[in-house]
């Protein structure tokens, strides 16, 4: 592998791990305080489950991003993909603010509903510039999948 793919591969692994960081910036406070007050749902995950798993999913997200910036951002189909994917990582940025940074369960519900329909869109945008990197999303979306329902149980619950 060349040092320019290296690179790009690097920065797109930290680019897609953006949103973890700024989760753990909300995140931090608020897991120790208010989250742990919060009433669960029994098929809630340990609290250390959530780090490691994301951990994961950004690195996956960042190596299909890495795949379609790999094909060229001259190309406008790939140019649209890397825009939308971009935009999607604020989004999910955005429900950590939501969800812990203002402790509104109902709107962080609303933000992962989006994030959810973001991440099949660009899983299928991916998909059509190189399958690899769609592949790559799956795992994301099914655990947003899994997220969409525990954020809908806190939201009853709470």
């Amino acid at each position: 592998m060349r040092s320019k793919n290296i690179l790009k591969l690097a920065s797109s692994i930290t680019l897609a791990q953006s949103p973890g960081f700024i989760g753990a910036l909300f995140g931090v406070s608020s897991m120790s305080i208010w989250y742990t007050t919060l009433t669960k749902p029994s098929f809630s995950p340990p609290d250390w489950v959530f780090g490691p798993v994301w951990f994961i999913l950004y690195t996956l997200m960042g190596i299909a991003l890495y795949l379609v910036w790999h094909r060229g951002l001259s190309y406008r189909r790939v140019q649209f993909a890397f825009s939308f994917f971009l935009v999607h990582l604020g989004v999910n940025a955005f429900w950590s603010v939501a969800f812990f940074g203002m402790q509104n369960i109902a709107l962080a519900l609303l933000v992962i509903l989006l994030l959810w329909v973001l991440i099949l869109l660009s899983t299928l945008l991916f998909w059509r510039i190189d399958s690899r990197a769609g592949a790559l999303l799956l795992p994301y979306l099914l655990w947003v999948s899994f997220a969409v329902y525990l954020n809908y149980s806190l939201f009853s619950l709470n």
